[in-house]
């Protein structure tokens, strides 16, 4: 496992959700909640601001696929935006399959004794630590840096 700081970011229509891990890639837990604004570089900018406190080797952004696995509009905007991100950092990007990750942060929420309705601005926070999480085990499991880069994706 490679030491250094990573961020992951869960990137939704209204808002994107931010989580960190220590240097060790111990804990993973949720860092901030970005609000999405329509003018893309204001967001970049709040996320920026976080990059630079943290100072990650590594940045997951999660790709919201399809059960079956094609793109889908949410795809598409994910990768949009972390092509923006990706022109405004030196930090490597990487795509996490987050698949169901809402679906799991929510159960997590209500585990926890946490109303959805009220937790809104958690719940986005909490997939971004689901995102890390399965990237640091990924890694853990194979040694190298998990997902797909941004040229993988075009490509």
């Amino acid at each position: 496992m490679r030491p250094g700081r990573r961020l992951a970011v869960d990137v939704g229509t209204v808002r994107i959700g931010v989580a960190a891990c220590d240097s060790e890639c111990i804990i993973a837990s949720g860092l901030d909640t970005v609000a999405r604004e329509s003018d893309i570089s204001s967001s970049i900018d709040s996320l920026l601001t976080l990059i630079n406190e943290v100072n990650p080797i590594e940045i997951y952004v999660g790709l919201p696929a399809n059960l079956s696995g094609s793109h889908s509009k949410s795809t598409l905007d994910a990768i949009s935006f972390a092509k923006a991100l990706q022109g405004k950092t030196t930090v490597p990007l990487r795509f996490i399959d987050e698949r169901l990750t809402s679906v799991t942060a929510n159960a997590n929420l209500r585990a926890s004794g946490k109303n959805s309705k009220n937790s809104r601005h958690v719940v986005d926070q909490v997939a971004a630590t689901v995102i890390l999480e399965q990237a640091l085990s990924m890694e853990r499991s194979l040694g190298y840096a998990p997902g797909k880069s941004i040229e993988e994706i075009d490509g």
